[in-house]
């Protein structure tokens, strides 16, 4: 399999919007209509090496601190050379 490794930006979310969606119980995020920023991205061809580059990538400081986030991705089977 391929994965994705992905550092993202967090967006913040209003006090007032995060009522709203809770009394509406819809999802805080949505990451199909609007996705959160990308710093960096990375690929991997075992989810080993990913979960690898993802505790990499999380030794940011940003993501230390809660500004970003990293995330890993299924994408499919691996690229034939």
């Amino acid at each position: 399999m391929r994965y994705l490794i992905i550092r993202t930006e967090v967006r913040p979310v209003d006090l007032d919007d995060l009522n709203t969606l809770w009394s509406e119980d819809a999802p805080l995020r949505d990451e199909t209509e609007s996705p959160e920023p990308r710093r960096q991205t990375a690929e991997a061809d075992s989810l080993e090496a990913a979960l690898r580059l993802a505790r990499a990538l999380a030794s940011v400081g940003a993501v230390r601190a809660g500004r970003q986030r990293v995330k890993v991705l299924k994408l499919g089977q691996p690229r034939l050379i």
